[in-house]
């Protein structure tokens, strides 16, 4: 195999795991919905299935296998996971979880569209078609960070049509994306968004 045919093969497996990791990104936007029909039933789901995953992971970690579970982890893994605990799913599941906690309606889902969104579709559009790095983000893009700052301003602007408002929520999700916080980004970016959003929001 060839140093280029190596590379675009590298480059096509990268690409494979972002768009899976970002698929389950993306699931958590259902969060909102879900607790629009029972609350306390999707905190009790979203708890449960941080607990599963947590023990299949420590389990995947012991070298067993729990099926279906442990093939999405490895598929989805990076090559910073390899042989450590993958951690992504545990802070997407408590940073949507401690948005509905901590936060009341609308701030609480914009804070979880913000984490499904602004981050998961800005890290797809990063991948896919970022071409200018923005210095010190940990290669995050100029194309990402505009994706990020529009999902988030249209999730804003659609829980409360304040344009200044989706402006200053935008701009703070934003900047939160753009932090190099590895896994922790999914506990900032919806908690530090819903904050910014629950102190404009009129009460």
């Amino acid at each position: 195999m060839t140093a280029v045919s190596s590379r675009t093969t590298s480059r096509s497996d990268e690409i494979r795991t972002e768009v899976l990791r970002k698929s389950i990104h993306l699931m958590i936007g259902m969060t909102p919905l879900m607790a629009n029909v029972n609350l306390y039933a999707t905190m009790a789901l979203l708890a449960s299935g941080i607990v599963v995953y947590s023990w299949a992971e420590s389990v995947r970690l012991r070298g067993k296998s729990l099926g279906f579970v442990t093939a999405i982890t490895q598929l989805a893994s990076r090559d910073r996971d390899r042989n450590r605990a993958v951690l992504g799913p545990v802070t997407l599941g408590l940073g949507a979880l401690l948005c509905l906690m901590l936060y009341p309606e609308p701030a609480a889902t914009v804070g979880i569209y913000a984490l499904a969104f602004g981050d998961g579709l800005s890290s797809l559009v990063g991948k896919l078609f970022g071409r200018i790095d923005i210095p010190f983000t940990g290669g995050k893009t100029l194309e990402g960070s505009l994706t990020a700052f529009l999902a988030i301003w249209f999730a804003a602007y659609s829980a409360y049509p304040n344009p200044s408002v989706a402006l200053t929520v935008a701009l703070a999700g934003t900047a939160l994306e753009a932090l190099p916080l590895d896994d922790l980004d999914n506990l900032v970016i919806p908690l530090g968004t819903a904050l910014v959003f629950s102190l404009l929001y009129p009460h």
